[in-house]
Parts: C-alpha cells; sequence; structure tokens
C-alpha cells in the first residue's frame, strides 16, 4: 500500500523498448515504485494506442507520479499530457523528456538503427509525422545529445521552445538510449529527483 508521500515513477520507453542497459531498466531495478509503460507493438508503433497505454496507466495510479521518457515515448508523453484531466495533470509533480526524435522519423533513418529483424518491414510510425506544439501543462525538462542521429541539436531546441521546457545539453550522448553507455546516467537521477522533492 502507498503512503501520502510515495511517488511512482513512470518510465516510457521508445522505439524497440529499452533494452537491460539502458538507464531506464537500470532505475527500475533501483527504485522500488517504478512500472514500465508496456506497449502492444514496439516496432511497429501508433502512437493513439502509445497514448492510450500511458495515459492508462497514469490513471491507474492514485500517488504522485513522475515520467522519464525516452526517444519516441517523448513524443508520446507529450500528447498524453494535453488529454489529461485536471486532477491527473497535478498528480504529475513533473516529466523528464530524453532524447525526443526529430518528427517524421523516416524509414531510413528507423533501419539504420539496426532495431528491427533482417527482412522485416520498415515501420509507418503511425500518428507520428509531426511534433505537437503548445506549452506542456506538467513541469518538465528535456534532455538532447548534439551528436544524436535522431534529432539535430537545433530541432531540440526548437521543440523544447514549442513545449515551454528547459533544454539540458547533454554534450555529445548519441541518442542516450542503451549503446550511448549511460549506466545509470547520475545526471538524469539528479534531473528526476528535483521532481520528486518538489
Amino acid at each position: 500500500m502507498l503512503d501520502d508521500d510515495d511517488v511512482i515513477l513512470l518510465t516510457v520507453p521508445g522505439w524497440g523498448d529499452s533494452g537491460d542497459k539502458h538507464w531506464q531498466s537500470l532505475w527500475e531495478l533501483t527504485y522500488p515504485l517504478a512500472r514500465r509503460v508496456r506497449q502492444e507493438d514496439w516496432l511497429y508503433p501508433d502512437k493513439a494506442v502509445w497514448v492510450v497505454a500511458l495515459r492508462r496507466a497514469i490513471e491507474e495510479t492514485d500517488a504522485a507520479i513522475v515520467i522519464a521518457a525516452h526517444s519516441l515515448g517523448c513524443h508520446t508523453a507529450v500528447a498524453c499530457l494535453r488529454q489529461l484531466d485536471l486532477p491527473s495533470q497535478r498528480r504529475i509533480k513533473g516529466v523528464l523528456l530524453v532524447a525526443p526524435p526529430a518528427l517524421p522519423i523516416t524509414p531510413t533513418t528507423a533501419l539504420s538503427a539496426g532495431e528491427l529483424p533482417p527482412g522485416a518491414p520498415a515501420p509507418a510510425f503511425t500518428g507520428f509525422e509531426t511534433t505537437e506544439a503548445g506549452k506542456l501543462p506538467v513541469p518538465a525538462v528535456m534532455v538532447a545529445s548534439r551528436n544524436d542521429h535522431f534529432c539535430p541539436f537545433a530541432e531540440a531546441e526548437r521543440m523544447a521552445a514549442l513545449w515551454g521546457v528547459k533544454l539540458v545539453d547533454a554534450g555529445e550522448a548519441d541518442h542516450m538510449g542503451s549503446h550511448a553507455g549511460l549506466g545509470s546516467w547520475p545526471k538524469g537521477q539528479q534531473l528526476l529527483q528535483r521532481f520528486m522533492l518538489a
């Protein structure tokens, strides 16, 4: 049973889910109140379906929440936050948006990431054609890398401005996923803690 001061960590992975070496997975191992938002199809994403899964996870949680989203999970979180009723929005203490990709994602870019089995059709990324504009209704911070093959830094700056969030420069950290060597990513944990303690 949860106490009044407990905070649930919802991790929202991106395309392909987060592997064992991903910082989201490592955070889930060390934080007992962490819950991963599961998607029915990690490789052929449909934005509407992904948003429903996140919204359901939020609505099924009575406690305060912090969200840690990565990659395509960031766009999922941004869309979902705008659909929540006011009481649900007020339970969200903060959102960490890490390495959102530039939209649209082309099949060539997706296939070059090596996430699909040989011979598999390229994903269509249904519903993820454009970046949503408008200030987010909850506190949020965005973290972006300067050598992210899914997003030029200038586009990250544009998205942060569109969403009205502070942008943290991660330096050259690739796409900040399983292959970036971030480990448990202490800097990200510090950013998350600020929301939890607010």
